[in-house]
């Protein structure tokens, strides 16, 4: 049976740092997080320099006016969900058993790591790409491994490094010099125990179990067990969805595009680190975007193939929304991506050489903006007779395909004439006999139809079509072509040319 072993991934002041990952520009400041209405808005967390300027959490707004420098953001549980989504997601690159175990102001999942070593290596290894994966994110976190999910938990509570292993069935000795506030204790056991002179954890393991049950009960005997790191737990992992969303809640309302680029830029960031974790690009972002007084404005822009080009979506975001303006001042940003292969697509040596995707992308967007949405793409054709039927559709690379001919078989090649150009024919008994084409006359020699195609009677667009195959001879020039009808209109047009 494999033994067990179990790492927590602990981040503090988590608020804070889900506010600093998104506003780069504040992480060499002073910053507090506030909860509440105003006027009653307290401090819920706050970042190291804030810390060392005397800010504490539970000031009240009026006190932090003595600490001008300090800067106040108002608490956001959207970029709280987001962040914590992010961290879950890295996480269960390493386990599929990730529990979320986080409370009050502070980040924690346990991760079940038991027979990871020929994966990741050593628990010390293992711990140290945990960490680099929730640094990426923008979360300076705390690592620990035990084979005790308690022990692993106070541990990291009260860490001063960032990495530490506790060696099976020394968990008592590593939690001794611990302070009893990493258990989370109620105001009245934590009275009892100041009154007995018990300050450590290492104190309150030695106890006596038998006297310590009956004088606090079973609550007693489990917080014996967890000072020493034996108390049982079992672990309930969750399984979220996997999503690549983030959101930001902008300081003040923005009305102009271009001040909205660097909040855009800064959610791609880590929507790109995110999905390059999972071996992922990204194959559509949709942007949605909080108007002031209500309503939402959102736009999905899917280029040609996915990646994870920053420049390219930045680009492509910046056209689009150049070319469809909010109607308000925005007030919040959510940015969610559709996650795509990164596979390249592998063309044939005589497929011909189509455009840099990048540029694709970035030429069909401007091109989109001046002409319109529904008139730039590739042209498809529709299910119906109808000559020259078609619609558009975004440009897509296509799969390559082996163009070869059939051996042992000549083909024909068609040159249509766009527009047709029109004929006078010479009819007898219902068949062409000799047409005017480009001032010469031609005799037919061969006439194979006619075809006779109509559709859409339904509606206004009704269209009926007569077509003929001749081999025709002007002198020594022959003269192979396709000519229709228009019973409508009655005239006659040459549409193709054969070779």
């Amino acid at each position: 049976m494999q033994p067990q072993l179990y790492a927590c991934l602990y981040a503090r002041e988590f608020p804070a740092q889900a506010m600093l990952r998104l506003r780069p520009t504040l992480r060499q400041s002073a910053v507090a997080v506030l909860e509440g209405e105003p006027p009653r808005q307290l401090v819920c967390s706050i970042n190291a320099r804030a810390r060392a300027q005397g800010v504490a959490a539970g000031m009240t707004r009026a006190e932090l006016d003595v600490f001008p420098e300090v800067v106040l953001l108002p608490r956001s549980a959207a970029e709280e969900a987001g962040a914590r989504s992010a961290l879950l997601q890295a996480a269960a690159q390493f386990s599929p058993r990730v529990e979320d175990c986080s409370s009050g102001t502070s980040f924690c999942a346990i991760l079940d790591i038991a027979g990871t070593e020929k994966l990741f290596g050593p628990p010390e290894k293992l711990g140290q790409k945990l960490l680099h994966a929730a640094r990426i994110l923008g979360i300076q976190a705390s690592v620990v491994i035990s084979a005790n999910v308690h022990a692993a938990i106070c541990m990291a509570r009260s860490l001063p490094v960032r990495i530490a292993v506790i060696p099976a069935g020394e968990e008592a000795a590593a939690l001794a010099r611990l302070p009893l506030e990493v258990l989370d204790l109620t105001p009245e056991h934590a009275e009892t125990f100041s009154r007995w002179g018990i300050a450590t954890l290492g104190a309150l393991g030695e106890l006596p179990e038998k006297e310590l049950t009956a004088r606090l009960g079973q609550e007693g005997r489990r917080l014996r067990q967890l000072a020493r790191g034996e108390a049982p737990r079992l672990l309930v992992p969750a399984d979220p969805p996997f999503a690549l969303e983030e959101r930001m809640d902008l300081d003040s309302p923005v009305e102009l595009l271009d001040s909205l680029l660097f909040v855009l830029g800064v959610l791609l960031d880590h929507l790109i680190a995110r999905a390059t974790a999972h071996i992922l690009a990204l194959a559509s972002v949709t942007v949605e975007l909080a108007l002031e007084g209500g309503g939402t404005h959102s736009r999905t822009v899917r280029p040609a193939l996915p990646g994870n080009d920053r420049r390219l979506w930045l680009k492509l975001l910046h056209l689009d929304l150049q070319a469809h303006p909010p109607p308000a001042a925005i007030v919040a940003v959510t940015l969610s991506a559709e996650p795509g292969s990164t596979s390249r697509v592998q063309m044939g040596l005589f497929t011909p050489q189509l455009p840099e995707p990048s540029r694709l992308d970035v030429t069909m967007a401007r091109i989109r903006s001046v002409v319109g949405e529904s008139r730039a793409g590739r042209a498809v054709l529709e299910d119906t007779h109808q000559s020259d039927a078609f619609t558009i559709a975004p440009f897509s690379v296509p799969q390559p395909s082996a163009m070869r001919a059939p051996r042992g078989r000549s083909r024909t090649a068609v040159r249509r004439l766009r527009p047709p150009e029109p004929v006078s024919v010479t009819l007898r008994q219902r068949r062409l006999v000799s047409f005017v084409f480009r001032e010469k006359r031609y005799t037919v020699e061969q006439a194979f139809g006619p075809w006779f195609s109509s559709g859409n009677w339904w509606g206004a667009e009704l269209w009926s079509i007569e077509k003929w195959d001749l081999i025709a001879r002007s002198g020594q020039e022959t003269l192979c072509c396709c000519v229709a009808r228009h019973p409508m209109r009655d005239d006659w047009r040459i549409e193709a040319l054969y070779d």
